[in-house]
């Protein structure tokens, strides 16, 4: 049986690619409103390991992962099949 396509995240935490909705820069001041809410519920998963949040992916069981890589890396790591490395 074949194993699941993932995607690095960073800092060795993945997400199983047929899962993910979309990939978002946290920047914007709506973007962080939403993580704050989110986080109170819940169903938040901080993947950044303490570090800055650059990237939010959204998945289709309504969870939302927190990133410190961004999503312009996270995009082409997906496009490409590349795993991802954590040098980062």
């Amino acid at each position: 049986m074949p194993s699941p396509a993932v995607l690095n995240v960073g800092f060795y935490n993945y997400v199983v690619t047929d899962k993910i909705v979309a990939l978002v820069s946290s920047e914007s001041a709506p973007m962080r409103r939403l993580i704050q809410s989110v986080r109170k519920s819940g169903t938040l998963i901080d993947a950044t390991q303490g570090r800055r949040t650059k990237s939010v992916v959204f998945t289709n069981d309504a969870s939302i992962i927190l990133s410190a890589i961004s999503q312009e890396t996270l995009a082409k790591r997906l496009t490409t099949g590349d795993v991802g490395s954590d040098d980062e």
